[in-house]
């Protein structure tokens, strides 16, 4: 007696072949490519952004105190060229083993700065308004310093308290020691919002 398995629906051992929908695989496709375009734009965002630097010390008061965090844009020196007023995050001479000190642009390249009588002078105008503390020692700025090629001056707001160019520790900050502009307070939380 011999069992006909085939005709009756029983045991098939050939392999069947699976039909793929082209419209589901573009899908897919189309989906991951949205992906990764978003993750890159993330990324490139958050990068250039996004870089967060802590405050550790109190020379930028009352714009930044100690341990405040704030946002750094890496992107926009190159695109354009820091200027006086910008507050800026910088390895000071270069030391990029050192933290991030972050202080006021006052000079820009070709500049002249020199502090008298506890006020400073950009090219001989005074910068000063009349409701700031006088600046107690002028260090490097007693005699006029001039302000090299893709250099700047830089000055933390608390004058009185700041390791700035004033000092040969410092001096004045190359342009490439520069790790962007500081933007964007995001600690403590009250205090939130655009750095200026």
């Amino acid at each position: 007696m011999r069992l006909n398995l085939r005709s009756r629906g029983g045991l098939n051992f050939s392999r069947r072949r699976h039909r793929i929908d082209r419209k589901t695989v573009k899908k897919i496709i189309s989906w991951l490519v949205e992906i990764v375009i978003v993750l890159a734009v993330a990324y490139a965002l958050v990068y250039s952004l996004g870089m967060r630097v802590t405050v550790a010390e109190s020379s930028m008061v009352p714009t930044l105190e100690n341990g405040d965090r704030v946002l750094v844009n890496r992107v926009i020196y190159h695109v354009q060229s820091p200027k006086a007023g910008d507050i800026v995050a910088f390895y000071p001479n270069g030391n990029e083993k050192s933290r991030y000190y972050i202080k006021r642009i006052i000079g820009e390249p070709g500049d002249t700065i020199q502090i008298q009588d506890g006020v400073v002078y950009v090219n001989g105008d005074a910068l000063e308004s009349a409701n700031r503390e006088s600046i107690e020692n002028a260090g490097l700025a007693e005699e006029p310093v001039t302000v090299g090629e893709d250099e700047y001056f830089v000055l933390g707001d608390n004058r009185n308290n700041s390791e700035d160019s004033r000092y040969a520790s410092i001096g004045n900050v190359k342009k490439e020691d520069i790790a962007g502009k500081v933007w964007f307070q995001t600690y403590p939380r009250n205090s939130m919002g655009r750095v200026e």
